[in-house]
């Protein structure tokens, strides 16, 4: 494991930039050190929590690798319009579907200078693969945290039949945290909501590969939801709240727990903060130099568990895994 470390860690650490662009803090063994024994212990925990059945084993061999690997290549021949985009620092370079108005205006911006942001087909075709390169394939199992907390949450319903039990997955994006549920909850009811059409129209490709009833994607905003009060026992959120300004975090909260019915839970799962991880706070540093994540600095020291605690919430728990913090929290029953 130790090459790969290095390859995630470089990553991580030391992308390169054009120049003008803010510099990159230095890398320090013992960090590279740290970063190396927390993806072990990910990696680890990721094939026990499988080989014990929490999970089935053939989410660990879940990544589509060959259709990514076709489109690397694409990959490359988009690296120059990014440059140019962080040179300039132009992050409003966007497709005309963006002045539609149907986005929050905190949404329009070239998240991480990506091309078109999230609001095109291209950005979502390339999008997980791109993922997968900066955590160096470990992004399925950050995502798949979030199932032990899933599942003991909706022990509360027990007495339920599965497909009566209905979980939805908030900015589902591609996809990909719906594939990972659906391994762990096959008979559940699962929806999906994300604002870009693109990325549900990929979610909606990964998807309907598997087994079973293809989960309901939905086009829409956490904020504000079409969705009736207490119709969901679980809600899931993964990477959205690092890409939130403050008031949209607490009103996501305060949405989850209207649409929970008592008793339900909420799974959160983002980026590591400053107070939990702090040995790691050169590789959040760097995150926010090198990609244009406006809303991640405050993120990091943001107080997530004070927030689900004024949005209703109680039994909040929270771990973390790598480079991902998971939070856990019940609506009162």
């Amino acid at each position: 494991m130790g090459a790969a470390h290095k390859q995630v860690s470089s990553r991580l650490m030391e992308m390169v930039g054009p120049s003008g662009l803010p510099p990159t803090l230095p890398t320090p063994p013992e960090l590279l050190e740290a970063l190396s024994r927390s993806m072990d212990a990910l990696i680890s925990l990721d094939w026990f929590q499988a080989e014990t059945g929490l999970y089935p084993t053939s989410l660990l061999f879940d990544a589509p690798w060959l259709d990514w690997a076709s489109r690397y290549p694409l990959i490359w021949l988009d690296m120059p319009s990014i440059w140019n985009r962080r040179s300039q620092r132009n992050v409003r370079d966007l497709p005309a579907l963006a002045k539609t108005g149907i986005f929050p205006e905190y949404y329009l911006q070239n998240f991480h200078h990506q091309t078109d942001g999230y609001l095109s087909d291209h950005s979502a075709n390339l999008y997980d693969l791109q993922v997968e390169i900066l955590f160096n394939g470990t992004a399925d199992p950050m995502r798949r945290r979030l199932l032990a907390p899933l599942l003991r949450g909706l022990k509360a319903f027990v007495g339920r039949p599965a497909s009566r039990i209905r979980v939805l997955d908030l900015a589902t994006g591609t996809g990909r945290t719906l594939r990972q549920i659906r391994g762990a909850l096959p008979k559940a009811q699962l929806v999906g909501l994300d604002l870009s059409s693109a990325y549900l129209r990929q979610a909606n490709k990964w998807l309907s590969q598997l087994p079973g009833e293809l989960p309901q994607l939905v086009q829409g905003n956490a904020e504000a939801t079409l969705f009736g009060s207490g119709t969901f026992q679980a809600i899931t959120c993964v990477f959205l709240f690092h890409e939130l300004p403050v008031e949209a975090r607490q009103q996501v909260i305060k949405e989850a727990f209207r649409l929970l019915e008592p008793g339900g839970v909420m799974v959160l799962a983002d980026s590591v903060q400053l107070a939990d991880s702090p040995q790691f706070s050169p590789v959040m540093e760097n995150f926010r130099r090198i990609f244009h994540e406006p809303y991640y600095r405050h993120y990091i020291t943001d107080d997530i568990v004070a927030k689900l605690r004024e949005g209703g919430f109680e039994e909040i728990s929270a771990e973390s895994h790598f480079m991902t913090r998971v939070w856990s929290a019940r609506k009162p029953a």
